[in-house]
């Protein structure tokens, strides 16, 4: 193994009186340094606040390369290029120069379908997914891997996250639809990487030019540290930790495929440009099978009992999110489009009274099965819940889309309706997407509540338990300088029961400035070098988003905390 690669660490104290200036004049997009647009870009969904010194919106991408040209040759300045904005761990915040892309490079080409049911759209890092989605199914494709946010988040994010969803269990996420991904490196030139066979990595190792140093480099350090890759690679369906460097090099097809590489590095390599996604034929119908469970000694069995008649996706969420679910019920019916609340409310008749009579279930999971005609899906939907029967737990299959909805909403905006009834609190996401293997669940989750409830914190766990994914969301005052004591003190303890169960901190949210920190003490010494090394041979002057991934410290992370 090489030694420990070295590249600048992004320096804090800048003078930039001519900053603003300088930019106005080199590129046709704008150039914003009002406190409104500095304070709309020093956060984003996480609980972080960085300021920038300056915001701009390029026009296009020959504006791209011509950022990369200013920052090379001002040393202490670097891009953090900045989509949606619903990042959850601080990937998009940096006191330097923040790149929106949304105003402008929001354009995607035609979908293109083939005759075999599978298609693909390229698309810039500033197409909304909503709109990638309606094109897409206009043509009866989809991309399957879109997150939870998905009427908020943007292509760009989601391809820097290597996002996933409630549709990963089946299908995957977001690294198994990259076709090819077009960047602009530290040369200031834009570059396409797709994957390669062994005849055209030949040609690429002998390339002359910075695309051939790159190849060079990341060949080796995978070919070189295969075995202690592969063991390093988390044990779970789901990760976005760390550099995927086990994923370039796939010994037994030969292929070599630094795409593997590129989705989910948060933006630290370079600026991607456009993406070209695979996307594949949805099935038609739906039935979801929802299942109340009061008693974690039998959730492994019933987990493995219900991906046996393989259902699409398998989610769920905890006691306190059914309750916040009810206690915001008009909210809740809005969500769900309601032109009349009083008939909706209907809808929630059981679950209110649930509620009230104490009956509510310390889990609820949904199971949807998907086919093509609604025999099919019924079908497979009793089936499982027979099988079901062995168990003391209560099962309902939805009768309707109206009641998969209902179902659905409450897993999806559960989030987004905490945050907005919560005054004089905040949601705190720092131990928000931890991943162990779903048989292991009926261990981990009993200890995880135990270390919980050393803290007077009120949160919701919710996610997909098919893969054994959990968004564990506490909320805290506003103000209040104890949560620069409890996070750390969280992070080490639920991330050292995380590494014990052999998971992942991170199954779709990406480290951040919230996980970073963390790399060392998840991967181990010998592979956190590796991850500064394959930073170095991409941005060796760490010009390219700038304490994620590589060279963040706890003290960083603690003295950005949004209290």
């Amino acid at each position: 193994m090489r030694g420990r690669a070295r590249f600048a660490l992004p320096r804090r104290n800048y003078f930039f009186m001519p900053l603003t200036d300088d930019l106005k004049n080199l590129i046709s997009g704008e150039v914003f340094d009002d406190e409104k647009s500095l304070a709309d870009a020093s956060h984003d969904y996480s609980l972080f606040s960085v300021k920038p010194k300056v915001v701009v919106t390029p026009k296009n991408r020959e504006d791209i390369k011509k950022l990369v040209g200013y920052v090379n040759t001002h040393k202490g300045t670097s891009l953090t290029v900045r989509a949606a904005g619903t990042d959850m761990s601080g990937g998009p915040l940096n006191e330097s120069i923040i790149v929106d892309v949304m105003k402008h490079l929001n354009h995607m080409e035609e979908v293109i379908a083939n005759p075999d049911g599978t298609g693909f759209a390229s698309t810039e890092p500033g197409v909304l997914y909503r709109d990638f989605e309606t094109a897409t199914l206009a043509k009866g494709l989809l991309f399957p891997s879109y997150p939870a946010s998905k009427r908020l988040c943007a292509m760009g994010g989601i391809v820097n996250n290597n996002s996933g969803g409630e549709k990963t269990l089946i299908y995957g996420k977001t690294e198994k639809y990259i076709e090819s991904i077009s960047m602009i490196l530290r040369d200031g030139e834009e570059h396409t990487f797709t994957t390669l066979d062994p005849q055209a990595l030949g040609l690429k190792l002998k390339a002359d030019g910075l695309e051939g140093d790159i190849y060079r480099g990341i060949h080796k350090i995978v070919t070189e540290n295969d075995e202690l890759l592969q063991e390093a690679k988390p044990k779970v369906s789901k990760n976005s930790s760390g550099y995927y460097l086990w994923n370039v090099w796939d010994k037994e097809a030969g292929t070599f495929d630094l795409t593997k590489l590129i989705v989910g590095a948060q933006g630290t390599f370079g600026i991607m440009t456009e993406a070209k996604i695979k996307l594949i034929k949805p099935k038609t119908h739906s039935a979801l099978l929802v299942i109340f469970i009061n008693d974690f000694n039998i959730l492994s069995d019933v987990i493995t009992a219900v991906l046996k008649h393989h259902p699409e996706s398998f989610e769920s969420y905890d006691d306190n999110t059914f309750n916040i679910a009810i206690k915001y019920l008009p909210s809740m019916l809005k969500i769900l489009g309601a032109s009349n609340l009083i008939s909706l409310g209907w809808r929630f008749l059981p679950e209110f009274w649930m509620a009230v009579t104490g009956g509510v279930p310390k889990l609820v999971l949904t199971a949807e099965f998907t086919g093509d005609s609604e025999e099919e899906i019924f079908a497979k939907a009793h089936a499982c819940e027979a099988d079901l029967k062995q168990f003391p737990i209560k099962t309902h299959v939805a009768k309707d889309d109206k009641e998969e909805d209902k179902y659905w909403t409450i897993r999806r905006e559960s989030f987004k309706l905490l945050t907005d009834h919560s005054k004089g609190k905040r949601t705190a996401p720092f131990i928000d997407d931890v991943v162990v293997a779903p048989e292991k669940l009926h261990d981990f989750l009993p200890r995880l509540n135990e270390i919980m409830s050393h803290y007077k914190l009120v949160f919701t766990i919710q996610g997909h338990i098919g893969n054994g994914n959990f968004h564990i969301i506490p909320l805290v005052d506003i103000g209040d300088e104890h949560i620069k004591t409890i996070v750390p003190e969280l992070e080490e303890k639920v991330f050292s029961l995380v590494k014990e169960f052999g998971g992942s901190m991170t199954g779709e949210h990406n480290d951040g400035l919230v996980r970073s920190p963390y790399l060392k003490k998840m991967f181990g010494d010998k592979v956190y070098m590796l991850f500064e090394e394959t930073k170095h041979i991409f941005d060796p002057d760490n010009i390219f988003n700038p304490s994620k991934k590589v060279g963040e410290t706890l003290t960083y992370e603690i003295d950005h905390l949004k209290v």
